[in-house]
């Protein structure tokens, strides 16, 4: 039996372009907020843009959620060095509708396709199956369906189901005299620029908002210190206040999304390179335990 040399070709091709995808999201779409198209996201992993060799992808939390807001706070900072190191298509999926997450996006000013026409990506995935299929952690007793998903969250919050919770926590309070975390400043300057409290962290220049002093690098001994004691626990305790609680019926998981256990689901991210192959993964091994972008920074160097 004879076959058409066109058929061969097609064939050769689908299989070059699945070998090319990232495997663990094959068949796995999340939906644009933009277009409310679905997007394949082993396609879009493996897909740079035109202007770069790599792409990134954070599939992030419900909303309200810790870990989400700190992914948002962290691609506003840490997108221009991204982007100098070819990674200039990034893609954002949160566990809920996308009105919360056009909310959560606005409300830290993450420049998003949907909102400034470039930048990142915006999905949702309200049922959180991206990030199960990427295999990220789902939490204390996710099979448990008696249990109430808040006392299972209440749970986490203790370390259960999340080791590295209670760490991660810690770790906002005394500091770290070893690795800079810039990100935290740029974060809570635009809270205190929208009025979110705790507000006497930082005095901004009243034209431009940019930041004139840090009080917290006017500690002794300490302030020297490249992530000072109280200055990430300060920012989560302003992101707890004042995006989380103040905005929770906009940006908290409906009922559905609650069945599907992503209150206590985790996330995570990859970076692959124009193969699909991943050059850096993180799976969020707690609450507030997201990845640090500066160990993505030290490890792809600028282009």
């Amino acid at each position: 039996m004879k076959i058409s040399h066109a058929l061969f070709t097609s064939a050769l091709l689908s299989i070059l372009q699945l070998s090319s995808a990232y495997a663990p999201l094959a068949d796995v779409t999340a939906r644009s907020v933009k277009t409310s198209e679905d997007i394949d996201l082993s396609n879009f992993v493996s897909t740079p843009s035109s202007k770069g060799k790599k792409t990134m992808l954070v599939l992030a939390t419900y909303a309200a959620d810790f870990n989400a807001i700190e992914y948002a706070q962290r691609l506003r900072y840490y997108m221009p060095e991204l982007q100098k190191r070819g990674i200039t298509k990034i893609g954002l999926v949160l566990n809920c509708e996308a009105d919360s997450a056009k909310a959560l996006v606005d409300i830290v000013d993450l420049p998003c396709d949907t909102s400034e026409g470039y930048g990142v990506t915006l999905m949702v995935d309200p049922l959180g199956r991206a990030g199960r299929a990427f295999g990220v952690g789902t939490g204390w007793r996710p099979d448990d369906k008696d249990m109430s998903p808040y006392v299972k969250l209440f749970g986490m919050l203790w370390g259960l189901g999340a080791w590295a919770t209670l760490p991660a926590v810690i770790g906002g309070y005394i500091g770290n005299p070893f690795k800079p975390q810039p990100w935290i400043e740029d974060a809570m300057a635009v809270g205190q620029q929208k009025g979110r409290w705790p507000d006497m962290a930082l005095v901004l220049d009243e034209n431009g908002g940019d930041v004139v002093t840090n009080k917290f690098t006017e500690l002794p001994v300490v302030g020297t210190w490249p992530r000072r004691p109280l200055e990430l626990a300060t920012l989560r305790l302003q992101n707890m206040l004042d995006i989380s609680i103040k905005n929770w019926k906009e940006l908290a998981p409906n009922e559905k999304s609650l069945n599907a256990g992503v209150l206590t689901q985790l996330g995570g991210c990859i970076v692959a390179d124009e193969k699909g192959q991943p050059i850096y993964e993180w799976k969020d091994p707690g609450i507030c335990a997201v990845a640090n972008f500066e160990d993505i920074l030290d490890k792809i160097q600028v282009e």
